[in-house]
Parts: structure tokens; sequence; C-alpha cells
């Protein structure tokens, strides 16, 4: 990308969305959301994503305190004030079965933040239950649809709306590589998935964004660029036109050339 610009304003050319993962690691500061809001000023259209703070779906050892709370709800001020938060998500972990103990955890956590629109994300197949889905469209709150390795237990791809607002995460597959303990980061992200497996999830994301007010597609494959490579083919398997693909991404990945009438 060109050095003159900074990362959000060249992605904000291409995508009406960025999903923020510092967030899990430390509350973010509302001096770097305002910044980041002023970064994404030439798209209308462009809202965040901000995974929730891992102190309230990981470390779950204590209560959390008013104090942690604040701190995140400061932070995120100048994305919700602006209009700029399309929604906080609350990703737990895959050992967060559905058991009494953690449906109340999950129950004070979404109280905790009411305020905002959640997209929930929950991996154990245990949650994937009629009641889930109804207590979650009575609260309003996104069922999030994901993409992940299957193992026994593992949600299985789905195309849930419980909300105005539809969610899809796509994680990539390395099956061998996910609960390996000595794997790494891009071990575990290292996927690029190829047209014929994104279809099935492209018919889903159509059913989703006609039955959502608004829709979020996160690819998190994000090794070596290839979430970008495959939200582009998602962009293309939807029909939106007259993208241009930046040359060095086709160069690295030449099928891209193909989409977009780019040859």
């Amino acid at each position: 990308m060109p050095k003159s610009l900074h990362p959000l304003t060249f992605l904000s050319g291409y995508f009406d969305t960025v999903e923020v993962n510092s967030s899990f690691y430390a509350p973010p500061s509302a001096k770097n959301c305002a910044a980041w809001v002023r970064h994404v000023a030439a798209n209308p259209r462009f809202k965040f994503t901000v995974k929730l703070w891992e102190r309230f779906t990981h470390q779950r050892d204590a209560e959390p305190t008013p104090g942690e709370v604040r701190i995140f709800c400061e932070g995120i001020a100048p994305l919700a004030d602006q209009n700029k938060l399309g929604a906080i998500l609350v990703q737990f972990p895959f050992s967060f079965r559905r058991t009494p103990e953690n449906r109340v955890w999950l129950a004070r956590v979404i109280d905790l933040f009411a305020a905002y629109p959640l997209a929930i994300e929950i991996r154990h197949a245990t949650w994937d239950r009629p009641e889930v889905h109804t207590a979650m469209a009575e609260r309003g709150l996104a069922f999030c649809n994901i993409d992940q390795p299957i193992f026994s237990g593992s949600l299985k791809p789905t195309d849930r709306v419980t909300a105005t607002v539809g969610y899809v995460r796509l994680h990539g597959r390395n099956h061998d590589d996910w609960f390996r303990a000595d794997a790494t980061r891009d071990d575990r992200y290292n996927y690029l998935y190829s047209p014929e497996e994104l279809k099935p999830w492209i018919e889903k994301i159509e059913r989703i964004r006609n039955q959502a007010a608004e829709i979020y597609v996160i690819t998190n494959n994000h090794y070596r660029g290839q979430a970008v490579v495959n939200a582009f083919d998602i962009q293309h398997g939807l029909g939106k036109t007259g993208v241009v693909i930046p040359q060095h991404l086709i160069d690295e990945y030449p099928r891209l050339k193909h989409l977009f009438s780019q040859a």
C-alpha cells in the first residue's frame, strides 16, 4: 500500500468494515478510536466492529468490576458517538459450553453491555439450540455464524439471524493446527479458501443479508493477506462491481485477476 496512506484509509477504499482485534487484549483508548474515525471519513458507509476485552469472555475467575466496564465503554465512545460502531463481538472460546454457570456469566456480560449492538460468538455446539436462538432474538442479540475447523462438539456452519445485525466470521479450516499446543497464530490462520469452499458461504450470506438490516462478514484467515483475497472473492460472489484490486495482490494471488474484469 502507499506509504503516504494510513492502513485504515487504504482498507476503507475497498471495504466497509474492519473488525478490531486489539481490543480483545486491552481496552482501546478514546484517542485512538477518534483517530480511526478520521482515517475512514472518506467512506460514509464504513463501520467498525470491536472485539470485547478478554476480561469479560476468557478471564472468568472473578466478576468484572464497574471500573473495567467503564474503561472499555469510555474507550469506544468515539465510535458509538459518531455512529461508526457496527457491533461489539462477544467472543467466547470453544471450551465455553452451555452449562448453568456459563449461562449466568453470559447473561451478566449481555446486561453489562446492553446499550450496544452485540454479536455473540459461541463456538461450542451445545449453544446451537432453539431456545438459545429464541432468547437471543428476544434480546436483539446477533448470533455469530462461523466457519471453523470441525471437531466433536464444534458449532457447524449456520446462517442464523436473531437481530437487526447479521454477523459471519470465517476462521479457516486448519484442523491439524487449531488446538496443537505449539502452533503459532500464523499456523492456525494460514488458510486460503477456494472459490468452491466459499460458494456455500456466499449463499448463506445472501440469505442473512435478506433478513438483516446490516451484515458484517469478517475473514479471519489473515496470514499473508489471505483474508483480503477471500474478502474480494466474497464481494465478487455477492455481485459487487467496479472493484479495482491492487496489482501487488494480483501478482501474489493470480487467481484474483479473473475477478471484477481485472484482465
